[in-house]
This record gives structure tokens, C-alpha cells and sequence, in this order.
């Protein structure tokens, strides 16, 4: 008797909702509006505008403008209901424009990127370094210039003396800056700055993608992707979806054209303030609002009741179907991914909204992306596709939500504070040292006890050489 031999295995399957969500999450609201189009560009049964079932909810009201006076909460965004949507913050108050705040001005693209430079830099050699190369960017988001002229730009123009070495490492740090991409001396680093930051549910694709750019950039940029297939040992279904991957990147991070305004400026969010409360709203005024077409509705009718043994019955009654879905499966999913940006928000607001109210850093919470993650319960990698490449606009400029997030030292009463905090605190200790004696770490670290914070002297000299400071030593040579 033939022995039969069953093998099973267990594997995690996404559903079109799913990848949809994940893909729509990932996506700035810069971008949202063109994605849109594009569905409704590929899938006739959607469609814009407002279905007849939200125009029945609105019960008394006489227009459809009034419709979008109506703020849905993050429950309605979750539930199965495709008919139609409405993205939170889309209300338009006639009001609004009569109060008296201030009105924010959109930064220009270097001027975001230099606000975002606290994120990865805390020192003053690195901060002169960083905005020298911020400032030698070409429209498009690319360095051109060599690492030498910018050395030599610093020693001549600032009498700032500095290497090689230490400009690329800068370099390095600015790279991590959003947009993806933006600080590229070349398409290849750029495409491989974006593809090492990417989520991407299909990771086995990703990983082909980065071996294409990082290892055989010449001849993948020549399309010899028959020998890159065999040279990577993959098949024909990954090849082309890590080429897909890579082709839905962008080559120009920082804008096409001069003086075109970069789609990373377009903030994500509104926070303000109002009557001493905050107000969050999400930013969607380009987006449409959609819906399943009811002509493809009827028209699956139609052919449901013909005859289903004919070929083209059939094959029409499948078509029309995968059409409906695939409208369905898209209109949830933007539901959904405005509910889960919304929510993420809030929860971020909540846990900063001392800095919200009063724009001062020092009132800013130590907190991590896990934190919102166990708040909003979701997937920390949920969070991270939310807060990447996302920004908010408040009433005291525009923000990359990544600015929210930082580590903590907790305070012998008890109280977090973030370690921007502290390390500022380090600064001034140092700034203020007595003439002719400058504080050695381990002074530094009493010096920090006696204000409540324990920290050891070897992260006390992390902190300072993230600040640029020199050992004691050097200090007292330089006075």
C-alpha cells in the first residue's frame, strides 16, 4: 500500500481590503487625490460623488453643501458600509473664516528640511554642516555638488574648518529626512534611500528590489532583466513586482521644476486652537467623495437574470462583479485608512497637547511610537506607516509628526522628561561652567542628580558629543 504523504502549510494571505489599507496608509494626502484618480480612471464602477443612501441620512437637510458641514467619528469609517464616504475635516464653516488666529504659512522645501534637522542632529558642528548641505540642494531634491566644495563652502564662506568624513556623515544623517530620497547624489542612491525606508506587504519582493538598485543598478538601468533574473535566482511573477516596486518611486524627491512646491509641504493634519480647545481635523480638501456606480449595479442585475450557461453572460455577470468589488474593497479602504489617520492623531495630540497649546518644546513628552500603538490598539507597524512622510500644520508652523516622537529619562519625582530636555538642560550646565574650571562628565552627572536626573556619566558624554561639546580637557584649551 502507497503510503499518501499530505504536507501542510500555514500562510499569511492578505485580503484586497488589506493591501489596499496598507498601500493608503503609507500615501501623504498629497498624493491621495491622485491615487484616486487613478482608480477612477482603471474602475468604472466607481465613481464620484455622494450615494443616494448618505443623502437619505442626511435627513432634513435641503442640499448637498450641507453634507459637507457633517463630521463623522472614527466608528463610521469602520464599519462595511461601501455606498459612499466622507473624509473627516472636510467641513466647510462658513464661520471659520470670520475668527481671528493666526494663518499659517506653508514652508518653502528648505525650510521644512531644516526643521526637521532636530530629529537626527543635536549638535552645533553638525547643525552648521547639515544646513550648508540643505542649502546646496538642487530643486529637484539631488547634491550635485561634490563633498569637497562643500567643505571648501564652509572654510570660506563661514571660516567653519571641517573633512571629508565629517560632511558625509552629515550627509548620511540628512538622508533620513522627508522625503524619501531627498539629499541623492545620484538616481541610484536615491532609489535606494527610498527602497531601505519602504513598508511594503510583499517583503520577499522588496528585498529583490533593494538587491536591484544596491547590486546591479547598471544593468537593471539597461533592462537586462532576464540575466538579473537568473542572477537572483527568482521568477518571472517576483521579478516583476519588485520591478513594479521600484518603477512607483520617485526620482525627483524634492520637485521637478523650480519653484514648484513639493507634495511633502501639503500638511496631513490641522490642529488649532479654539476657545482654549484643540481642534484636529484631517486634511482631505482635494479628495472626492465616491461611490459605487449604479449603473454598473443595474446592469449586474440585468445580466444576473439572463441566461448564466452562455459564455458572454457569464463572463460579463464575472466582469461586472470584479468591478463592483473592486470599487467596494477601495471605497472601504479610504475609509478606513482616514479613520486609523484620524485616530493615530488624536492619540499623538493627547499625549503632546501641552506643546499643541503653547508651541514650546520643553513641553514636549517623551513618547514612542509603541505607546500610540498599545493606545489605538494596532500594529506598531500601523503607527510607523501613519506618522512616515506625514506632517501637520498648528498655529505655530508645520510639523513632521516624527517630531513627536523621542525617548524619555524619567525624573526622580517620578515625571518623564524628554531627553531634548534634558540634553538641553547639559547645555546650559556646560555654558555656564565657573571661569577657569570646566565640568568633567562624571561632575556632569551630579551636576544633573542634583536637578533630579539620574543619568550615567557614559551617557552624560553620549549626550554631550551629540551636542558637539568637547571633553573638559578641550574646553579648558579653548578658553
Amino acid at each position: 500500500m502507497q503510503g499518501l504523504s499530505i504536507n501542510l502549510s500555514q500562510q499569511q494571505r492578505l485580503s484586497p481590503q488589506q493591501i489596499q489599507l496598507i498601500k493608503l496608509l503609507q500615501i501623504p494626502t498629497a498624493e491621495l487625490a491622485a491615487r484616486i484618480e487613478a482608480e477612477l480612471e482603471e474602475n468604472p464602477a466607481l465613481e464620484e460623488g455622494i450615494s443616494e443612501e448618505r443623502l437619505e441620512e442626511m435627513g432634513d437637510r435641503e442640499t448637498v453643501e450641507d453634507l459637507a458641514n457633517e463630521e463623522m467619528a472614527i466608528d463610521d469609517y469602520l464599519q462595511d458600509d461601501y455606498a459612499g464616504y466622507k473624509m473627516a475635516g472636510d467641513s466647510y464653516d462658513p464661520n471659520e473664516e470670520m475668527r481671528e488666529r493666526p494663518m499659517p504659512t506653508v514652508p518653502s522645501a528648505e525650510e521644512f528640511l531644516l526643521m526637521q534637522i532636530g530629529f537626527v542632529i543635536t549638535n552645533e558642528r553638525e547643525r552648521i554642516i547639515a544646513e550648508q548641505l540643505i542649502g546646496s540642494l538642487e530643486d529637484d531634491g539631488y547634491l550635485r555638488r561634490n563633498i569637497e566644495s562643500i567643505v571648501n563652502d564652509l572654510a570660506f564662506t563661514v571660516g567653519f574648518e571641517t573633512d571629508y568624513q565629517e560632511v558625509e556623515s552629515v550627509l548620511l544623517k540628512v538622508q533620513q529626512l522627508d522625503p524619501a530620497g531627498i539629499g541623492a547624489r545620484d538616481l541610484q542612491e536615491c532609489l535606494s534611500i527610498q527602497l531601505h525606508r519602504k513598508h511594503f506587504a510583499d517583503e520577499q519582493a522588496l528585498q529583490v528590489a533593494i538587491r536591484l538598485i544596491d547590486q546591479y543598478f547598471d544593468e537593471f538601468s539597461k533592462k537586462h532583466y532576464s540575466q538579473l533574473q537568473q542572477k537572483l535566482g527568482v521568477d518571472d511573477a517576483l521579478m516583476k513586482q519588485a520591478i513594479k516596486i521600484i518603477t512607483h518611486l520617485n526620482p525627483k524627491p524634492g520637485g521637478s521644476e523650480a519653484g514648484e512646491v513639493a507634495p511633502f509641504l501639503q500638511p496631513d493634519f490641522i490642529v488649532s486652537q479654539s476657545d482654549g480647545k484643540l481642534d484636529i481635523k484631517l486634511n482631505g480638501k482635494n479628495a472626492p467623495e465616491l461611490r459605487v456606480s449604479k449603473s454598473f449595479q443595474e446592469m449586474l442585475q440585468t445580466y444576473s437574470k439572463g441566461d448564466k450557461q452562455q459564455k458572454d453572460v457569464k463572463e460579463a455577470v464575472t466582469f461586472i462583479k470584479h468591478k463592483l468589488d473592486s470599487a467596494s474593497w477601495f471605497i472601504q479602504a479610504i475609509q478606513q485608512r482616514q479613520g486609523t489617520l484620524l485616530k493615530t492623531m488624536e492619540s499623538i495630540v493627547a499625549q503632546q497637547y501641552e506643546f499643541f497649546l503653547s508651541g514650546d518644546e520643553a513641553k514636549l513628552k517623551p513618547l514612542r511610537m509603541k505607546e500610540i500603538a498599545e493606545v489605538i490598539e494596532m500594529d506598531i507597524s500601523t503607527v510607523s506607516r501613519v506618522v512616515s512622510a506625514k506632517s501637520v500644520q498648528t498655529d505655530f508652523g508645520m510639523y513632521p509628526l516624527k517630531y513627536f516622537f523621542s525617548e524619555g529619562i524619567t525624573h526622580e519625582s517620578g515625571e518623564d522628561f524628554s531627553t531634548r530636555e534634558v540634553k538641553n538642560i547639559l547645555r546650559e550646565l556646560i555654558e555656564h561652567e565657573p571661569a577657569g574650571h570646566a565640568y568633567s562628565d562624571e561632575e556632569l552627572e551630579g551636576l544633573l542628580a542634583e536637578k533630579g536626573f539620574v543619568v550615567k556619566r557614559r551617557t552624560v558624554a553620549k549626550y554631550r558629543e551629540q551636542l558637539g561639546i568637547p571633553v573638559a580637557r578641550l574646553r579648558r584649551k579653548m578658553e
